[in-house]
C-alpha cells in the first residue's frame, strides 16, 4: 500500500476542507469514535466501585454513597485515563488510597468491563462506519488504535474489525516499546502500518490525551470528537476541528488532475 494522495480508484481524493488539509489516510481512535462502550464501561465501574465505597463507609463510619453510572461517570470517568478517574471521584468522596490500590480498582474495571462486552455486546457508532465507508470509496486508508488490550476485541464485537486496514492495540505493545496509553507513537506505528506519512494522515480522537498524542505526533490533521459539546477542551490539548459527531466531518471528493 502507497501513502501517496493518488487514491487507489486513481480518480479521487478525500478533502478535510475546514482543515484545507489532503490525506491519504485516517487513524480512528476506538473508544467513542469508532464504538460506544459508554454503557458497558459505567457498569463495570459501579461493580468495581460500589463494594468499595460501602466497605469504606463501614470502616470509617461514613454515609455509603453509591456510584452514580451517569452523574459520577460522565464527570470523573467519561473518556479519561482510568487512574486519573477513579482517583479524582474517589478525591470527590474524601478518599485518597495510594497508586496501588488505584491501580487495583482500574485492573478490576478491565475485568468487568470485558463481562459486561462479552454479556451484551458493544455497539458501533453508525456515522463512523458511514464515514469509513466513504474513506474507503475515495481510496483512503484507515486504522483502528487503542491502547486497551481489548481494542480489537470491542471491534470484532461491534461487527466492524474487517473495515479497517490496520489494528493496533495494547496486545501489540509487548516488545514494540509502545505505551500503555495514548501516545504519539501509538499513531505513528499506525501511519508506518498503513504505508503513510504523519503529515498526510488524520486522526479522529474523542479523548484529551488521545488528542495531544496526535498533535504531538505532527499529524496533518487533528479531529475531536465530543458529543457533549466540550470543544475547548480538545481544542486545548491541539484538535484543529472539534465536532460532536463524524457525520460532521467536511469531507468529499475531487478530481485528480
Amino acid at each position: 500500500m502507497n501513502g501517496g494522495l493518488i487514491m487507489r480508484t486513481k480518480t479521487a481524493q478525500c478533502v478535510l476542507d475546514d482543515l484545507d488539509q489532503a490525506v491519504a489516510a485516517v487513524i480512528f481512535g476506538v473508544d467513542g469514535v469508532i464504538v460506544d462502550t459508554t454503557r458497558a464501561s459505567a457498569a463495570a465501574w459501579k461493580s468495581v466501585l460500589d463494594p468499595f465505597l460501602r466497605s469504606y463507609a463501614q470502616v470509617h463510619r461514613t454515609a455509603y454513597v453509591p456510584f452514580d453510572v451517569r452523574a459520577d461517570y460522565l464527570r470523573y470517568m467519561r473518556r479519561r485515563p482510568q487512574l486519573d478517574g477513579v482517583r479524582d471521584f474517589l478525591a470527590s468522596r474524601a478518599i485518597t488510597l495510594p497508586y496501588d490500590d488505584l491501580r487495583a480498582l482500574a485492573v478490576r474495571h478491565e475485568e468487568f468491563f470485558l463481562g459486561e462486552v462479552r454479556k451484551h455486546g458493544v455497539s458501533p457508532v453508525a456515522s463512523t462506519v458511514s464515514l469509513v465507508l466513504k474513506l474507503h470509496r475515495c481510496g483512503a486508508s484507515t486504522a483502528a488504535v487503542s491502547e486497551q488490550c481489548c481494542g480489537s476485541e470491542l471491534l470484532r464485537r461491534a461487527g466492524v474489525a474487517e473495515m479497517f486496514d490496520v489494528l493496533l492495540d495494547g496486545l501489540d505493545t509487548p516488545g514494540t516499546a509502545l505505551p500503555a496509553r495514548p501516545d504519539a507513537r501509538l499513531f505513528r506505528e499506525a501511519a508506518v502500518r498503513l504505508g503513510t506519512s504523519p503529515r498526510r494522515t488524520a486522526v479522529i480522537e474523542a479523548s484529551p490525551s488521545g488528542v495531544a498524542a496526535a498533535r504531538c505526533g505532527g499529524f496533518g490533521a487533528v479531529i475531536g470528537v465530543d458529543p457533549a459539546g466540550g470543544a475547548s477542551r480538545l481544542g486545548e490539548h491541539g484538535a484543529d476541528l472539534v465536532i460532536a459527531d463524524t457525520s460532521e466531518l467536511p469531507l468529499h471528493e475531487r478530481r485528480v488532475a
